[in-house]
């Protein structure tokens, strides 16, 4: 299994996915400033992941943090977690992740600092854990959505380089690849970054399950020629009534997709729905560096002079989405409705001593 990020030694692991498909090089963050900046910069990416390594970057700050008092530990804490908010906008998994680590801390701010510290510790190690079994869950859901013989669309990269391992829409390929099923994936390269041809298409080399990819703008004519038969992506953030952010060009696939009848799915996480949002319209967007756009590699593709605008997320309507793929189930429009009873079900189950 590709290990995406994890804990060793005190210090927070990572595969370099700037360097990816080239080099497969492991950075070692050994303060929490690294972390912050690899969130920023690329390093890593994906919705869970970046919840993930927010939540080992807090207990990596706190363990090597050396207060001379307790009031000065705890002041500590609340502005790191600060700059962790602030590292990207979108992915709601990224502020979840900082709650569930203030959860934590005030569970144990009475401990002695040495306990608090690793309980942090024990804390993100077990969101990591605990996102893989949930990728599991959520691929062994997909997968009856899957046919032998279906062709399936992504875009951007939903694999085990954007969670803790496993993934989510690309965990749904996976799983239906391991019952046997006899699948195709078409690989969207996602402009501007290449997430799809850089990552996904990696991925699924490294793992034998055959894929071509393809330019964005080849999709709706592989569709005319009915060659997709599913499209399935993942998502940054879900509002309460199932409008989904995803990578940017994801709106333009959905139009598409229904257009051709083709079913279109998301796959995230519970902890990817942020019920707070009554819509998409609330969802915050990212707007990145224009040099994304107008450069690759430093290398400059673009006129000096012309402008360029790089939003990395659109927000798809849940008219255009057929079902919602998550670890408590499939669901299905109405998507207020739908996503309600997972919550309900969730906080029973986890007041009965379950979790998710």
């Amino acid at each position: 299994m590709i290990r995406t990020i994890y804990w060793e030694n005190d210090s927070v692991v990572m595969i370099d996915q700037k360097a990816l498909p080239l080099e497969e090089i492991y950075m070692t963050c050994r303060n929490y400033g690294e972390v912050i900046t690899a969130i920023k910069d690329l390093t890593i990416r994906g919705a869970p992941a970046i919840g993930i390594a927010a939540a080992m970057g807090i207990a990596l700050g706190m363990l090597h943090q050396s207060a001379v008092s307790r009031e000065e530990f705890d002041n500590y804490f609340y502005r790191m977690c600060d700059e962790f908010a602030q590292a990207r906008p979108t992915a709601v998994n990224l502020f979840w992740a900082i709650e569930r680590m203030k959860r934590c801390f005030e569970n144990v701010v009475t401990s002695d600092v040495n306990n608090a510290k690793r309980a942090l510790v024990e804390e993100a190690i077990r969101i990591v854990d605990e996102d893989i079994a949930i990728n599991r869950q959520m691929g062994i859901n997909g997968k009856t959505l899957v046919n032998s013989g279906d062709n399936i669309l992504t875009h951007c990269n939903a694999g085990a380089l954007a969670t803790g391992g496993y993934g989510t829409a690309l965990g749904i390929v996976r799983a239906a690849h391991e019952e046997g099923k006899d699948i195709h994936v078409f690989v969207d390269e996602t402009r501007p970054i290449l997430q799809g041809a850089r990552l996904t298409a990696w991925e699924m080399k490294k793992e034998s399950i055959p894929a071509t990819l393809i330019t964005d703008n080849m999709a709706g004519f592989l569709m005319k020629q009915h060659k997709i038969n599913l499209v399935i992506v993942g998502a940054d953030r879900i509002a309460a009534n199932g409008d989904a952010a995803n990578k940017i060009g994801t709106y333009s696939l959905a139009i598409l997709a229904k257009e051709h009848g083709v079913p279109f799915y998301i796959a995230a996480p519970l902890s990817t729905i942020d019920m707070a949002l009554q819509s998409g319209d609330e969802i915050p967007i990212e707007e990145r560096d224009n040099a994304e756009v107008l450069q690759f590699h430093g290398v400059r593709i673009a006129p000096e002079g012309v402008a360029a605008y790089n939003p990395a997320f659109d927000v798809t309507p849940h008219c255009y989405i057929t079902a919602i793929i998550t670890e408590a189930g499939i669901a299905r429009p109405p998507y207020e409705e739908s996503i309600n009873l997972f919550f309900k079900d969730k906080f029973k189950n986890e007041n009965q001593g379950e979790t998710y």
